[in-house]
């Protein structure tokens, strides 16, 4: 499915239950009663002289707006990332360290991260200028744990986003110093270019990513997900932590950064932090998924790894039409947390939402 034909939620809002524990940990809700709003509709006296065909063509050509506007959005922070992405880390000596972190930095990507950094930033009324660093920091950090995850003594991978991962061109040695460097680099590019923020929120926001990337976030999931490699009876609580930990947890504390520079309210910052989980493990759900479904080249990376590492995923749990469901669920549940919040500035969050969960790559 493409960028455009996923967004078709734009400026429409999910309505669900959603039961928190308390552990702060979200409890899946079965039953769901859902109401849509949307954010436009023709008045009745209009919609009464319309033909069927006639709405029908005025609601997709509606759909298609959003669908570009959403487009436009993402292509203009990717290139406000990728510039900034590009400014942070400039080639120098040692040479060799700085050409393998540019080289998996500036390689692509869809740069999620960062766009949910700056949409949760401005929703809550903050600047998007105010969240780039964090928002490059959380790039940096992802990229190092794709350099490390692809190391032979992890997943020992040749392929990342279409090109030979960074061991394969800098060698093992190197590829590990650059994911370090990177870690390094991000939480000083956040201290160092973080610019009209009360310190104490600064300080706030690199204990949150600290956190997040730790033993309590994604290094937790990564181990948990090693050692469970082989063992057959892991069940869906043991899958939910390791996914919770390995990808919710950046992507959680992407969002997160980006409501507290934006001044969130303590209320909003949880409210999206549940939002982040949702899609955290709405990403690593389709993550499954297309692991069984598309090909290598479709994917950019190598397909089929998990079934050959006899890793426990969503579809050999479950199989792939209940991970769908589930995928979907979660997506209800995750824009369901942003009810609360003004929608006009709510909707690329909403879109980010429904990109994850339509993706195909």
């Amino acid at each position: 499915m493409s960028l455009s034909t996923a967004i078709t939620t734009w400026g429409h809002t999910h309505y669900s239950p959603f039961d928190v524990g308390n552990n702060g940990r979200s409890k899946f809700c079965s039953h769901r009663f859902l109401k849509m709003k949307f954010s436009t509709s023709p008045s009745l006296s209009i919609s009464a002289i319309l033909t069927k065909q006639q709405q029908t063509d005025a609601t997709n050509e509606e759909i298609k707006k959003q669908a570009m506007e959403f487009k436009e959005y993402v292509l203009e922070k990717a290139n406000s990332v990728n510039k900034a992405l590009e400014k942070a880390v400039l080639l120098k000596d040692p040479l060799k360290i700085h050409e393998s972190m540019r080289y998996s930095l500036l390689a692509g990507g869809k740069r999620i991260r960062p766009m949910l950094c700056i949409a949760a930033c401005e929703l809550v009324g903050g600047e998007g200028s105010t969240a780039m660093p964090a928002a490059c920091a959380v790039e940096m950090i992802h990229t190092m744990s794709l350099i490390h995850d692809d190391l032979p003594c992890m997943d020992n991978d040749d392929l990342r986003r279409g090109k030979p991962t960074n061991h394969k061109i800098y060698g093992e040695d190197v590829a590990v110093l650059a994911g370090d460097a990177l870690l390094a680099l991000a939480f000083e590019h956040i201290a160092t270019q973080t610019k009209g923020v009360p310190s104490d929120r600064i300080v706030r926001v690199i204990g949150e990513l600290a956190k997040c990337i730790g033993t309590e976030g994604l290094v937790a999931g990564q181990v948990v997900d090693i050692i469970s490699e082989g063992i057959s009876d892991v069940d869906l609580k043991h899958l939910e932590f390791i996914h919770l930990h390995k990808t919710a947890a950046l992507l959680e504390g992407s969002v997160v950064l980006g409501a507290i520079l934006g001044g969130a309210e303590d209320e909003e910052v949880e409210k999206l932090r549940k939002f982040a989980r949702c899609i955290g493990l709405l990403f690593q759900v389709v993550d499954d998924i297309l692991d069984v479904t598309k090909s290598s080249q479709q994917l950019g990376k190598t397909a089929g790894k998990d079934l050959v590492a006899d890793k426990v995923t969503y579809p050999k749990l479950i199989g792939i039409d209940k991970s769908r469901e589930f995928a979907e669920e979660l997506n209800k549940d995750a824009k369901a947390q942003l009810a609360g919040f003004d929608q006009e500035k709510a909707a690329p969050l909403i879109a980010l939402a429904n990109y994850i969960a339509y993706r195909e790559n």
